[in-house]
C-alpha cells in the first residue's frame, strides 16, 4: 500500500528556517523537501534587514524565480559582479543555475521580501567574499 499525498499548508508563522542560507539573507521555505511531500520544489520566503547583502554564491543546477513582495533589491552578477539588475515591489525575477551573484537590499531603513521559488531544491553554493566597495551604489545601513 502507498501512502497518500494530501495537499500540505504551511502556516505563515510556521516557515521552516531548517535551510541552506548565504550571510545576511534569510532563506525560510514554506514548500520544501525538507517538510511537505515535494520532490523537486524549494519555494519560500527571503528576507534582508535595511542595508545587507548576501556573501557571492550560486544555486548549483537549479533553476531560481523571485517575485519582490516590498523593498528596493540589486542583484549583482557578472565580472567582478560588475553588472547589476534593480527590482522593486512587484517585479518578478529569474536566475539561471550557476551565476554567481550577490543579493542586496539597497534601503537602509526598509526590509527587502520576496518570495523565491527554486527547482529542484534551495541549493546554496557560498562562493569567496567581495568587498563592499567592489559593488556599485552599495551601502551598510
Amino acid at each position: 500500500m502507498t501512502d497518500k499525498i494530501v495537499p500540505v499548508v504551511t502556516r505563515g508563522n510556521a516557515l521552516d528556517g531548517a535551510t541552506l542560507q548565504s550571510g545576511d539573507c534569510v532563506r525560510q521555505s514554506g514548500v520544501s523537501p525538507q517538510h511537505t511531500p515535494a520532490q523537486n520544489l524549494w519555494f519560500g520566503r527571503v528576507s534582508n534587514a535595511p542595508g545587507h547583502r548576501s556573501p557571492p554564491h550560486h544555486h548549483a543546477h537549479s533553476e531560481t524565480g523571485g517575485y519582490v513582495l516590498s523593498g528596493h533589491g540589486r542583484i549583482y552578477f557578472g565580472d567582478d559582479y560588475a553588472e547589476f539588475i534593480d527590482m522593486f515591489e512587484g517585479d518578478f525575477v529569474f536566475v539561471p543555475p550557476f551565476m554567481p551573484h550577490v543579493e542586496v537590499n539597497m534601503s537602509t531603513t526598509d526590509d527587502l521580501v520576496w518570495l523565491t521559488c527554486r527547482t529542484p531544491d534551495n541549493l546554496v553554493t557560498n562562493l569567496p567574499e567581495v568587498p563592499d566597495a567592489a559593488l556599485a551604489g552599495y551601502r551598510r545601513a
